[in-house]
């Protein structure tokens, strides 16, 4: 500002244009506590894989969340105010991922970054929002690096943490296949390693005989593979994504290799990994070639018709999202857009994003998962267990009874309350 200007304005006029800027600076303060918020809008925006090696299954997500967002609007919104969902490509590329999510908060001004799919993708992001105070909500990945309220205050996950998740799946394993090979196949990031950390919680170093990583985009996963079955691998566990949970398959067929299948649920989705075995072996392979595998999982099977919320999302699918195939990924999405709009309308007739934040912190949000959430001031990490299951006749069937726990070594524990119904007419009333 020049000498003739400052002198123009005044002390006290710079003091007050300093202290709007700092309103509209960060902060989450002024201006930008409500950014994105109008007396009849709220925009939020999101990361997704729309093309790249996580699109197969994974695209189906944010159009699905959209779809529920319609149908939410087409009854009035959350307090007044409709849903604009603006969700961006990233072709699961971390250096895409930045790009786009400044794009968001920058020049989209969201006034929240909502279910941001990947844990290579997202942990690029975590600290941009984080600085800003964006709330960062339900990242569409269980890397336990979400549980972090102190030192992430604006970023929850939602899904279970891949570190319970293989503690489950880990406690399984020692009750039904004791003194059998495990290894192990995952993704060489947070969301492998998260899962691996699981598993060794409940099986000990010499049961786990080999664990093996690939990276996304390297489609040759057949040294993996051959050294699994090297090592005499009886019972092969994947934290894979769909793709590769494929490619797996396949591989182990053409080397004659038939272990015990135990897959991520991220990953054993039927609806899309048959359609993947028959898009890579060009008609030759189907799900015949995951049946029988174990998995786990937090929400209802999607083809449980007598479940209401499967009864719910489905009636949404047919009105807003037809053409997408109603699998797992269609009923997340739908499921997660369930909890952000029950999130939005505990934050408030006038929401900021400070009062969002704490709305998911304060423990009170319910929703279709068949264990609870585990929200707090501190806890950031979305549900707390999940159940076993299997895939029987090309479906997801679940066995026993829900489990919950920590992600560190405590005990697990059954969960034994009814799973709560949505509200009357499926929606988040004001």
């Amino acid at each position: 500002m020049s000498p003739g200007i400052r002198s123009a304005i005044g002390a006290a006029g710079v003091l007050a244009a300093a202290a709007l800027a700092a309103a509209g600076c960060g902060g989450g303060g002024g201006a930008k506590s409500s950014e994105g918020v109008t007396k009849t809008t709220v925009t939020i925006g999101s990361h997704q894989p729309l093309t790249g090696p996580a699109a197969p299954g994974y695209s189906e997500i944010a159009p699905a969340s959209n779809a529920f967002f319609k149908y939410v609007n087409s009854q009035g919104g959350i307090n007044g105010r409709k849903i604009e969902y603006i969700y961006k490509d990233d072709g699961y590329n971390p250096t895409k991922t930045v790009d786009v999510v400044k794009q968001l908060v920058l020049q989209n001004k969201v006034f929240a970054i909502f279910d941001g799919l990947g844990t290579p993708t997202h942990t690029k992001v975590v600290k941009f929002l984080n600085t800003e105070k964006v709330p960062d909500l339900f990242v569409a990945s269980g890397c336990p690096c979400w549980d972090d309220g102190s030192g992430q205050p604006q970023t929850f996950g939602w899904q279970p943490s891949y570190k319970i998740e293989g503690k489950l799946l880990g406690q399984y394993l020692k009750q039904h296949f004791a003194g059998k090979k495990v290894g192990v196949f995952y993704q060489d990031d947070d969301f492998g390693k998260g899962g691996l950390d699981g598993l060794k919680t409940q099986l000990t170093g010499s049961q786990i005989v080999a664990a093996e990583p690939y990276q996304p985009g390297n489609t040759n996963v057949a040294p993996q593979i051959t050294k699994l079955k090297d090592k005499g691998v009886q019972v092969l566990v994947d934290f894979t994504i769909p793709a590769y949970t494929a490619l797996g398959r396949l591989t182990s067929l053409k080397l004659g290799y038939k272990p015990q299948l135990v897959v991520s649920n991220v990953g054993i989705d039927p609806t899309t990994v048959g359609a993947l075995l028959k898009e890579f072996s060009k008609g030759k392979a189907s799900t015949a070639l995951i049946e029988g595998a174990i998995t786990d999982a937090y929400l209802p099977p999607p083809t449980d018709t007598s479940n209401p919320w499967i009864k719910l999302f489905k009636k949404v699918h047919d009105q807003y999202d037809k053409s997408a195939p109603f699998d797992g990924n269609v009923e997340y999405g739908m499921a997660v857009a369930y909890t952000f709009a029950q999130a939005l309308k505990a934050a408030g007739k006038n929401p900021t994003r400070d009062s969002l934040v704490k709305a998911v912190e304060s423990g009170g949000l319910s929703g279709p998962g068949l264990v609870p959430f585990r929200y707090s001031d501190t806890v950031h990490g979305g549900y707390g267990g999940a159940q076993i299951a299997t895939v029987k006749n090309g479906k997801i069937t679940l066995q026993g009874t829900p489990l919950t726990t920590g992600p560190d070594t405590g005990p697990i524990t059954p969960y034994k309350t009814h799973q709560p119904p949505p509200e009357a007419g499926g929606i988040v009333k004001p």
